[in-house]
């Protein structure tokens, strides 16, 4: 989600203070961390530390040395109203990443995935097979071995500034706040990383942040615009096929820094070489705020030249709720338009994350989508979603 040149933050969860970087609810920091960082969780459940104690005993003595690991599996089921396409989509993904605290100020982050479908439809583009234009099933596509991560961190002893430089994932920090996972928060791209943006695939780049006051921070990313996670690429900056960003935001406190968060972040993606992008760029504003520890309501607005990115111009609004056990419920609403097609086109998302435990969770949802305008001849189009995820 964006570009910039990198600089620190801390970006912690509520409750609590640690500084780790740029890290976002779905980056690696963040999923190492049991129920969103929220103080004194709660859970139904100890599945599955109580069915394997010595794997996680193992792990936990690890953790002591600096080196902190997950697997994980995320299934998505969806099923459709659409009178085009096939109806119904599923698949999953299968993934291992951690950090190693290689030094005091420096740590090596990783994440490998397996990104496949259940179906021949993958859940990612089941929107769009009805004809809406619409990203349902974020991250949950067919695109086979990832390496979506591999990069050092460097932080200043103060806190001040960190930088990143490796195989990133600009959408781990580009236009964050509390809600933006697709796994464990909304799943339609509209409530995720800002649907204006013409994010690139996980690649080489370079990103950082830095402290400006006790409450103003900047972030900054250079990264490949023509990045393939299944096949990785070190020559990147010789073409010159780049994606850019700049963020400037306010925080209550940067323990807080994706619960509490008001930003402006500008984006710039070079044409391709070869002619099959061409040059991009824009600009979208966030603000989410953390009420009482339990209530998130957020706006975010884009708007671009529209040339690659899914929306041309997208406002949405809606409300987080942190309940007992870590449950989180979210509800969401978009208006998007596309450049080229006439019409506007409506979405709502609502869900309700059920935390059994810290490794395993069910989220059922519902997305209904008006005027999709891929698809003139329905007025609108329902989706139902089932996502589950262990943790191991």
């Amino acid at each position: 989600m964006i570009g910039r040149l990198v600089a620190a933050l801390s970006i912690a969860c509520a409750g609590t203070a640690s500084a780790q970087g740029l890290s976002g609810p779905s980056s690696v920091e963040a999923e190492l961390k049991p129920g969103d960082g929220l103080t004194d969780p709660q859970y139904r459940s100890e599945f599955p530390r109580n069915i394997a104690p010595g794997w996680f005993r193992w792990k936990d003595r690890l953790a002591e040395g600096g080196f902190r690991f997950n697997v994980d599996y995320l299934a998505l089921g969806q099923s459709t109203t659409a009178d085009l396409g096939s109806g119904e989509a599923a698949g999953g993904i299968a993934r291992v990443y951690g950090s190693w605290q290689a030094t005091e100020r420096g740590s090596l982050t990783f994440k490998i995935e397996d990104r496949h479908g259940y179906t021949d439809v993958a859940p990612q583009v089941l929107g769009l097979d009805g004809g809406a234009l619409s990203i349902t099933g974020t991250a949950f596509n067919d695109n086979g071995l990832l390496l979506t991560n591999l990069f050092w961190t460097q932080r200043a002893e103060n806190g001040a500034w960190t930088l990143q430089v490796g195989q990133i994932d600009v959408t781990d920090f580009v236009d964050i706040y509390g809600l933006v996972s697709p796994y464990s928060g909304f799943q339609n791209l509209s409530f995720n990383t800002n649907p204006t943006i013409n994010t690139p695939n996980q690649g080489i780049g370079i990103a950082g942040g830095i402290k400006l006051n006790e409450n103003f921070y900047a972030v900054a990313s250079v990264a490949d615009a023509n990045a393939d996670p299944s096949d990785p690429s070190f020559d990147v900056f010789s073409d010159g096929n780049l994606f850019k960003s700049f963020e400037v935001g306010y925080t209550s406190g940067f323990d807080r820094i994706y619960f509490d968060n008001v930003h402006l972040t500008l984006w710039h993606a070079d044409a391709a070489a070869d002619g099959s992008r061409a040059e991009d760029y824009g600009a979208v504003f966030s603000a989410a705020w953390f009420v009482d520890n339990k209530w998130m309501p957020f706006v975010r607005a884009g708007a671009s030249k529209g040339t690659a990115a899914l929306y041309d111009r997208s406002v949405s609004a809606g409300l987080g709720y942190y309940g007992r056990n870590t449950d989180l419920a979210g509800l969401g609403l978009n208006w998007a338009e596309a450049r080229n097609i006439d019409g506007d086109q409506f979405t709502l998302e609502a869900f309700y994350r059920f935390s059994i435990s810290p490794g395993l969770q069910f989220t059922p949802s519902l997305q209904f989508i008006s005027n999709p305008l891929l698809n003139p001849n329905q007025d609108r189009i329902t989706l139902f979603s089932l996502r589950t995820r262990i943790v191991f």
